[in-house]
């Protein structure tokens, strides 16, 4: 496979007493991306819809993230991004985390799966520290194992998938 197009969910990471430890996804909301092996190495930002953020590699998420795994997987060839920003940024529900857990599951299907979801969301964890400023979970965590998570703790990362039933429903009125 040389080629990817995928759905990365917005989240909700600050639930009731769980502020920004406790989290879930949401199934219709999201930005999309397609990524693409190149010959050449390397990282680039082909494209960006939906909202004006850099194309530069170290000052966009996704790139800040595609850099960190691709530079722990040292493939022999490179990738090239598109982003489709359909969570705006600044909302509160995920914009960041979105681009950075998507640079990361998007370039680990590629790569052929070698990364599990553990390590997946350390490598988000660089994304994401550029948009705040520091190394956190809340959002990622939920997007990349979906359902409800809790972030237990960063050093060492321990993410905890909580069950839900079947039968909840959320309303989110933003």
């Amino acid at each position: 496979m040389d080629c990817i197009k995928i759905f990365s969910p917005a989240t909700v990471a600050n639930v009731s007493c769980g502020f920004d430890v406790l989290g879930f996804c949401l199934d219709h909301i999201g930005d999309e991306m397609i990524i693409k092996k190149t010959k050449e190495k390397g990282i680039k930002i082909t494209k960006i819809e939906g909202a004006n953020l850099p194309f530069e590699v170290e000052k966009n998420v996704a790139g800040v993230a595609a850099l960190a795994i691709y530079n722990h997987a040292k493939p022999d060839y490179g990738f090239e991004i598109e982003i489709y920003k359909n969570i705006k940024p600044g909302s509160g529900i995920g914009s960041s985390a979105a681009s950075a857990v998507g640079s990361v599951f998007g370039m680990n299907e590629l790569l052929g799966r070698p990364f599990n979801k553990t390590q997946l969301t350390k490598f988000a964890i660089k994304g994401e520290a550029l948009a705040s400023k520091c190394e956190h979970a809340d959002n990622l965590a939920p997007a990349l194992f979906g359902g409800f998570t809790l972030v237990k703790s960063i050093a060492p990362l321990q993410i905890l998938e909580i069950p839900t039933p079947n039968e909840l429903y959320a309303t989110i009125i933003h």
